[in-house]
């Protein structure tokens, strides 16, 4: 294929290496009159194991140009990569500015083209930034995207020192797009990388590198705070995280990096507090660790808000336990919630099956009685009671049953999901999911 990058700073000069080693023709295009004349002398503007050796390579077997002429660049290539940088702003938003330039550039440079040219960012931007691309794009070229442009979200994820071999290597190939020109094209230039690939909405793909990204410095902040409690305990931190990581089950998973509720239970609460604490008596900082109950806070704040949006008082919640197929209540935050909207004046009524049954056994009958009696006699044991009572049906376990009755409610009645009982569901008309 003939690509065009625009940008030769790191994504962009790595996506011409790899690009032109796979055989495809690349035109580096820049405005830095340097930084173009190194690539055309077989250089790299940056310093990166193998890179300049294939730079070197591609330009001498006519493989890769580079050139601040950015008209001939579209004018040759069927696609053009956007890999200018989005630097920070004062206030730690972006600066959208260059993409948006780019964008101008190759819209004013295909006004006359008659074949279909896809345009790909691959610089980490913001939500929405694709769709304000395609605006510009169709405004000014009097194209129309998906007939005569298609604009694609294509994150990079590269790591510095690596980055040659993690082009060729992804963890996955992402290509966000709504043009099915544009899927295809993409599609067929990476079909010699190895990983899967997966094609999703443009603003998932915008969202994905952010979130990628924060989940790593997550990782290395939460290390060291653990580290340095075990450095203060006479502990080897290495030792610990470690075997940590060796846990693929529940640590190195999806199991809990799905968005949903606040988390509750005997254990994670409790483990949380005691580990600040300890902390705490270590005179440690742990500003990651001491921020997890505020945030689980405020997921039960944001379920609140969900509910008061609805202007309804009917309020019908289907599993209160923390965990479907459970009757544990210990510091279950829908047990929060409902208490909340009791001391509100809201008019409850409750079901979950395994709770009733619990406390006519007995095993959670202490419980109950001496701690949330007051909800106790909001408990019903037909769900139809609950759902027939109320204007607004909070879900707020996994329970199988639930995925079941959520077909069958009326819909005048608004849902709100905390679970995503049904996978397959996202906000839209009576339904409201908290994280989707």
């Amino acid at each position: 294929m003939n690509i065009g990058v625009f940008g030769l700073g790191y994504v962009g000069v790595v996506c011409c290496a790899c690009f032109s080693r796979e055989g495809h023709n690349v035109i580096g295009v820049d405005v830095d009159k340097a930084k173009v004349n190194l690539v055309n002398q077989g250089k790299s503007t940056i310093i990166e194991k193998g890179l300049e050796e294939q730079i070197q390579a591609s330009v001498s077997n006519g493989l890769l140009t580079a050139t601040e002429d950015y008209e001939m660049a579209v004018r040759k290539t069927e696609i053009s990569f956007v890999c200018v940088g989005t630097p920070s702003l004062p206030n730690g938003g972006i600066n959208l500015g260059y993409i948006f330039e780019v964008s101008k550039q190759i819209a004013h440079s295909i006004k006359d083209k008659k074949d279909f040219h896809t345009i790909v960012i691959r610089s980490t931007v913001k939500v929405g930034t694709l769709k304000a691309c395609k605006e510009i794009i169709e405004d000014i070229s009097g194209k129309k995207h998906g007939v005569d442009f298609g604009v694609v979200s294509n994150p990079e994820f590269l790591r510095e020192g690596t980055a040659m071999y993690d082009f060729i290597n992804p963890p996955y190939t992402i290509i966000g797009t709504y043009s099915a020109i544009a899927e295809a094209v993409m599609r067929e230039l990476y079909k010699s990388i190895d990983a899967p690939l997966y094609t999703i909405k443009p603003e998932e793909a915008e969202m994905i590198k952010y979130a990628n990204n924060n989940f790593h410095a997550m990782k290395i902040t939460f290390a060291n705070e653990i580290g340095n409690i075990c450095k203060e305990n006479g502990v080897d931190g290495h030792v610990v995280m470690d075997i940590v990581s060796k846990d693929t089950k529940l640590n190195l998973s999806p199991y809990y990096l799905k968005p949903g509720f606040a988390f509750g239970g005997s254990c994670l609460p409790k483990d949380v507090r005691g580990l600040t604490q300890a902390a705490k008596s270590l005179d440690l900082k742990t500003p990651l660790l001491s921020s997890l109950l505020k945030s689980n806070f405020y997921q039960i704040d944001r379920g609140l808000d969900l509910i008061y949006e609805t202007g309804k008082k009917k309020i019908g919640f289907l599993g209160f336990a923390f965990k479907s197929g459970t009757d544990d209540l210990r510091e279950s935050p829908m047990v929060t919630v409902i208490e909340t909207l009791i001391g509100k004046g809201f008019d409850l009524r409750v079901y979950d099956s395994n709770v009733h049954l619990s406390s006519l056994l007995g095993k959670n009958k202490d419980y109950i009685n001496s701690h949330i009696p007051h909800i106790y006699k909001l408990l019903k044991e037909d769900i139809n009671q609950v759902i027939d009572h109320s204007e607004v049906i909070v879900i707020g376990n996994n329970a199988s049953e639930f995925y079941d009755i959520l077909k069958q409610i009326p819909d005048n009645k608004i849902i709100i999901d905390l679970v995503r009982v049904d996978k397959d569901r996202t906000s839209n008309g009576n339904y409201v999911g908290i994280c989707w």
